[in-house]
């Protein structure tokens, strides 16, 4: 892919954020760190103090009596993905006010599909038309070199 100078580029994830720039031309690509922001999203079991919760299954009259079924294990909530799917909303409106402040024109987000999802849900139409592409992989913890090659190999695909 051919980014213009100046292109931002962000590479996220549940937990943290790369915002870079494209400091070189479309010709010859290189990042260079603006900024970064890594989650304090605890694990899992941290998070929910109660096991999963049980409900009574539904009831019927069998014939002069009622039958019932038992009692069946309500899913438990994973408060870990909850917290991801904050932090990618998050990084997403922090976008928007940047691009609100016109500090970028294009921008070219990488994310796991997860936390694009999130993402997009957080923003619109007019934010939507700076995004010069969306690619969905998990590259945060990938140094700046190899960023820059996944992305031109990207464009080759």
């Amino acid at each position: 892919m051919k980014l213009e100078y100046g292109t931002w580029v962000v590479v996220a994830d549940g937990e943290k954020y790369l915002l870079l720039r494209n400091i070189g031309d479309q010709k010859f690509m290189h990042l260079e760190v603006l900024d970064h922001e890594t989650s304090t999203n605890a694990p899992a079991r941290e998070l929910a103090s109660d096991r999963a919760g049980r409900q009574q299954d539904t009831k019927r009259k069998v014939g002069g009596g009622v039958a019932s079924w038992g009692k069946s294990a309500m899913q438990e909530t994973d408060w870990h993905r909850v917290a991801e799917e904050r932090f990618a909303e998050d990084v997403a409106e922090k976008l928007l006010e940047w691009r609100s402040a016109g500090r970028f024109r294009h921008l070219l987000l990488i994310a796991d599909p997860r936390s694009l999802g999130a993402m997009r849900n957080a923003y619109d139409d007019r934010f939507a038309s700076a995004i010069v592409a969306e690619i969905d992989k998990d590259l945060t913890n990938l140094p700046l070199d190899k960023i820059e090659a996944s992305i031109k190999a990207w464009d080759a695909s």
